[in-house]
Parts: C-alpha cells; sequence; structure tokens
C-alpha cells in the first residue's frame, strides 16, 4: 500500500453516467485483480474506493459512476491532472490456473474488477464465458473490451433492451451455460442468486467504506458459519470464497 498522487492519462465517458479513467503509475507492478484504491477528491474528506479494472506495467485503469457530488468532481478533471491516491488496497481475486473453464459474471458498477480477472486467464488460454448485467443498453460498457480478449460474451438488460431481457441468471439460464467456477461482482440480490446456484468461486463485495484501510470497523460482515466471526469488506475482502460470507 503506497500513498501516490497519479497523473491522468485519460478520463472519458463510456456509458450512462460511467468514466474510464487511465493513471500512469508504476503501482501496476503491486496490484491485482480485485483490489481498489482510494481516492482523495478535493472538499471531501473521505476518500473514494474505486476498484481497478484493468493493470499495466505503467498504468492501471478504474471505471466508476457518477453517484454523487464527488464523483462528479472526479468526472471533470482531465488530462494531465494529478490525483492522490492509496493503493492497492484489500484482497484480490486468486486466479486458479487447474481451472480450465472460468465463468464471470458481473452487473454494473461490479463488471470493472472482473475485467483483469478475465484477462489473466485468457493469458493462460482457458475457456472464459462472461455474462453482464445491466439496466438498459444505455448502461452497457466493457462488452467489446471482453471479446477482445477472447470471451464469450453476454448481455443481460432488465428492461429488454439489449440481449436478454432480465437478470443475469436468466441470461446464463438461457444460454445453457455449463462453466460452473465462477467470479462475480456486482449488487447483493445478484450476489445472493449465484451463491444460490454455484459453490465454487469468489465472490467481490461493494461497499460503502469510510477509512479503506480496516481501522474504523465501518464495513464489517458475518462469517456465514459462525456468527461471532466478523470480516472487515476493505481489509479481509473485497473478494471471499463463494459462501463465505453471509449474505
Amino acid at each position: 500500500m503506497k500513498l501516490e498522487k497519479s497523473r491522468i492519462k485519460e478520463n472519458t465517458c463510456i456509458a450512462l453516467d460511467t468514466f474510464k479513467m487511465v493513471l500512469a503509475s508504476t503501482l501496476g507492478k503491486e496490484m491485482e485483480p480485485g483490489q481498489f484504491i482510494n481516492i482523495k477528491v478535493d472538499g471531501y474528506t473521505l476518500r473514494r474506493p474505486i476498484s481497478i479494472s484493468d493493470i499495466e506495467e505503467d498504468t492501471y485503469t478504474i471505471i466508476y459512476k457518477v453517484v454523487g457530488e464527488g464523483t462528479k468532481v472526479l468526472a471533470s478533471m482531465q488530462k494531465d491532472d494529478e490525483i492522490d491516491i492509496i493503493g492497492p488496497l484489500g484482497s484480490g481475486f486468486p486466479i486458479h490456473e487447474e481451472q480450465d473453464h472460468i465463468l464471470i459474471v458481473g452487473g454494473g458498477v461490479g463488471v470493472p474488477p472482473l475485467y483483469e480477472v478475465a484477462k489473466r486467464y485468457r493469458a493462460l488460454h482457458k475457456d472464459v464465458e462472461v455474462v453482464l448485467g445491466f439496466n438498459d443498453q444505455e448502461s452497457i460498457f466493457y462488452e467489446n473490451e471482453f471479446k477482445a480478449l477472447g470471451c464469450k460474451v453476454n448481455i443481460a438488460t432488465m428492461d429488454g433492451s439489449y440481449g436478454t431481457k432480465g437478470s443475469v441468471i436468466d441470461a446464463i439460464e438461457a444460454q445453457a451455460i455449463s462453466n460452473s467456477f465462477v467470479y462475480s461482482c456486482g449488487p447483493m440480490p445478484m450476489l445472493k442468486a449465484l451463491e444460490a446456484k454455484y459453490t465454487m468461486g469468489y465472490t467481490s463485495f461493494e461497499a460503502r467504506m469510510a477509512c479503506g484501510i480496516g481501522a474504523c470497523m465501518g464495513c464489517v460482515c458475518k462469517d456465514k458459519e459462525d456468527g461471532d466471526l466478523y470480516y472487515r469488506i476493505c481489509k479481509e475482502g473485497p473478494v471471499f470464497p463463494i459462501g463465505k460470507v453471509g449474505l
């Protein structure tokens, strides 16, 4: 974990209220898929935790949705502006080289941390099937980026404006997808539905965080089996084995 001022190389709108920011940094050498950074936004006390999407040797990419005044400030930043970050933070997605068939399931802003997972499995020449869920066609992003990796990509939209109408589970069933080792990130109802269907793989949890480093205990969750055992999503998570955390 380091405190760094990273230079913005790109900050562009890629879907409805959704922005892609590429940052120049050498921190990529220390990052794992599923980790996140904590961003200081001028005028705001609490940092914004945003997951890391794409990792390269001298850059990394984050994707964020404008949902309030803080992220609106982020969206207004320009190329060559500097941004104050702490990272990388949290636990990442383990890569299992013995698994030949992977299913990646992302919902909305839960999609970004799964891109690097797909990239690493495709570098190992593994079969990667991707299911992405969005509210509508305007909100879709990274479909082509996953396809460019060589993944088979399926899209679900709740309003039926693109792909399968309904949830990611509807798309999985409609396409008769059989891959059973799952990596997922997205809203809680989606994660609950996936846990009811799958037993192998990993889930990344979205949570409101204050400190982002495990000190404030503001993002704790219970162990599914032991109600007296708690985890900090920002520290022990955000990635956990499927079935580890009570939903």
